[in-house]
């Protein structure tokens, strides 16, 4: 579970690259996901992006599963 940090840019969340809780910096993302171009503008799907600040190691989920 990711837990605010005194930091102002990052939560404190675990890393398992790292093995530990460590500062990341989070962020959504609206990703298409058909590659036909006439149904591109209706298939965006937010995504969850975490980077882990200290090795760098980025993990993506998908927010919504309809």
């Amino acid at each position: 579970m990711a837990t605010t940090d005194d930091a102002f840019d990052g939560l404190t969340e675990y890393c398992q690259e790292c093995d530990l809780d460590t500062l990341h910096e989070v962020s959504v993302q609206l990703r298409t996901e058909s590659t036909k171009t006439e149904n591109a503008a209706f298939s965006r799907e937010p995504y969850r992006v975490t980077e882990c600040q200290r090795c760098g190691h980025r993990a993506s989920q998908r927010m919504n599963n309809a």
